[in-house]
């Protein structure tokens, strides 16, 4: 059974950073493309950023270009969305998702 499980969420002031971490069971973890999506309240789930399985290469949304780092440690079957300078408008429930899979989602409120 595929299994994303997301943390690191919490609340934070603006300029703060936090962490999240997705850690993943149930599939050569290895083998996937991983990816954080992120969902405002009142507006559609939009796609952050994502690591690609085989040369671990990356891709940023505009939006957090230059604030966000993802990674991914394959050992520990984890990907993770280091997220700097965050702002009030970072404010959303952040997923992870590995193709048709999604984990439960972790807050993450930037206070002004």
């Amino acid at each position: 059974e595929v299994q994303l499980v997301e943390s690191g969420g919490g609340l934070v002031q603006a300029g703060g950073s936090l962490r999240l971490s997705c850690k993943a069971s149930g599939f050569t973890f290895a083998d996937y493309v991983i990816g954080w999506f992120r969902q405002a309240p009142g507006k559609e789930r939009e796609g952050v950023s994502v690591i690609r399985n085989f040369d671990g290469t990356t891709n940023y949304a505009d939006s957090v270009k230059g604030r966000f780092t993802i990674s991914r440690d394959n050992a520990k079957n984890t990907v993770y969305l280091q997220m700097n300078n965050l702002q009030p408008e970072d404010t959303a429930v952040y997923y992870c998702r590995q193709g048709v899979y999604w984990g439960q989602g972790t807050q993450v409120t930037v206070s002004s």
